[in-house]
């Protein structure tokens, strides 16, 4: 009799113990939906930890980095239930910025005592990406939309995921909207969605990766715009005699006023009969709604 009392206790506290196992399992968790920042840069971005907090607890919550504490985001703070917000900023209390690598967060509950470590990883990174593009010096291009040398443009190459970011005389002007390890960036002669001045404009190439690092600007080439150029300003000529005169465009064609007379040309060289009469006289080539001129100086 007494063997079977002894059995028949030990198999009511194996019962109870499954019992109370199983309504551990069928308990929900004290948090969900949680979300952590992926990678960041600390002094310029932060990092975002987020969860739902089932019911209102005591929290503290504190990083771990290789399994050790490293760094405490809240030391004991009431919060109601729904969600939590708060911000990992990397930097330590003495203001020094925590080492690269995988931080973990965990969460402390003072009134279950019970501590939760969230399966999701944030990274610090504090190095710029890498970019590689060809280094050409000088370029010119006509923005006139003829289809001929409207822009210019640069293919790139990153060494991590990142958005390449074009520069147009010191300002940003263009940002690729993905982040990948190769891109093309391109000018097409606006600023500010005008069309910028005839000269040249310096073009500089950065890029920016997911943590917010950012390559220091390069200035990588000069880009001229110009549409309609003479290649003398003062062409001197006997009266009545011929002349040349070059021409720099990207047009099929030029038209051109001498002296009441006026014509059209093709090619880069416009040749021309001076007036008779001595003098000076005004020569105007234009390329659509853009003109260049040169004195012709005749005696």
């Amino acid at each position: 009799m007494l063997s079977t009392a002894v059995l028949v206790a030990l198999l009511a506290a194996t019962a109870a113990a499954f019992a109370l196992t199983e309504g551990a399992k069928l308990e929900p968790s004290p948090i969900s939906h949680t979300y952590v920042t992926p990678v960041f840069s600390p002094g310029i971005t932060t990092s975002e930890i987020r969860f739902r907090l089932r019911k209102r607890d005591h929290l503290s919550v504190w990083m771990t980095r290789g399994g050790k504490r490293v760094a405490t985001v809240v030391a004991g703070r009431t919060f109601k239930a729904g969600v939590v917000d708060l911000v990992f900023s990397g930097i330590s209390q003495t203001g020094v910025t925590l080492p690269q690598g995988p931080y973990v967060p965990v969460v402390h509950f003072g009134r279950s005592h019970r501590t939760i470590t969230i399966p999701s990883t944030t990274r610090i990174d504090t190095k710029p990406p890498v970019i590689h593009f060809p280094k050409r010096r000088h370029a010119v291009i006509s923005p006139d939309g003829d289809g001929r040398k409207d822009s210019y443009s640069v293919h790139y190459t990153v060494n991590e995921p990142a958005h390449g970011i074009l520069l147009v005389d010191g300002k940003t002007f263009e940002v690729t909207r993905s982040q990948k390890l190769s891109g093309e960036l391109v000018w097409r002669g606006r600023i500010g969605g005008r069309l910028a001045s005839v000269g040249n404009h310096v073009l500089s190439i950065s890029a920016r990766d997911e943590a917010g690092n950012t390559t220091k600007p390069f200035p990588f080439a000069i880009v001229q715009i110009r549409y309609i150029a003479l290649g003398r300003a003062r062409i001197p000529v006997r009266p009545g005699k011929r002349f040349a005169v070059g021409m720099s465009h990207d047009s099929s064609r030029v038209t051109w006023v001498l002296h009441g007379r006026h014509g059209t040309a093709r090619g880069k060289t416009l040749h021309l009969r001076a007036p008779v009469t001595p003098g000076v006289y005004q020569l105007y080539v234009t390329v659509g709604r853009h003109s260049a001129k040169a004195a012709i100086v005749v005696g």
